[in-house]
């Protein structure tokens, strides 16, 4: 009876054990909804992709891409270079296309160790047979700009972050 009881306490011990640096990543994250609203325009649904861009201006990582066909990726020209030079599983941060006047929420994770820290948000966005955008809409990694409505210039009118 000793035996099994010390198997049970075990495999308690294992389910509800993280290692430490698993823990400090989740404790140092943060998940917030994201609200695109698209512009009038016509035609396809926009792919755009959010990237977290260091205080240099390089691409750092990959937040969310919505448009899930993968030979459209191209499309989005300055993300795509970052993308193909270290391709990662993006299918966990990957949504539907959205199309014009259309609205999108979406959960996005940000390490807060990067607020308030010169990093920015970039939005680009690109559709079939019309312009692309690289810097559609840049919000710097702020507490003020989180909070903001933040304007698009191309494909997307506006963006709202809420904390989730």
């Amino acid at each position: 009876m000793s035996n099994l009881f010390k198997l049970a306490l075990f495999l308690l011990i294992l389910t509800f054990a993280r290692p430490e640096s698993s823990m400090a990543q989740k404790a140092g994250a943060a998940k917030y909804k994201c609200m695109i609203q698209m512009t009038n325009y016509m035609g396809e649904g926009a792919y755009v992709v959010i990237s977290l861009i260091d205080s240099k201006g390089a691409y750092e990582k990959t937040l969310y891409v919505m448009g899930s066909d993968k030979k459209w990726y191209n499309s989005l020209k300055e993300w795509h270079k970052f993308y193909a030079k270290k391709p990662t599983n993006i299918s966990a941060i990957t949504g539907a296309s959205v199309t014009g006047g259309d609205r999108s929420v979406n959960i996005i994770e940000i390490d807060q160790s990067k607020l308030n820290a010169g990093y920015k948000l970039r939005f680009e966005s690109a559709v079939e047979d019309k312009n692309y955008h690289v810097k559609d809409l840049e919000v710097p990694l702020t507490t003020a700009a989180l909070a903001a409505k933040n304007e698009g210039t191309g494909y997307i009118r506006y963006v709202r972050f809420i904390p989730n």
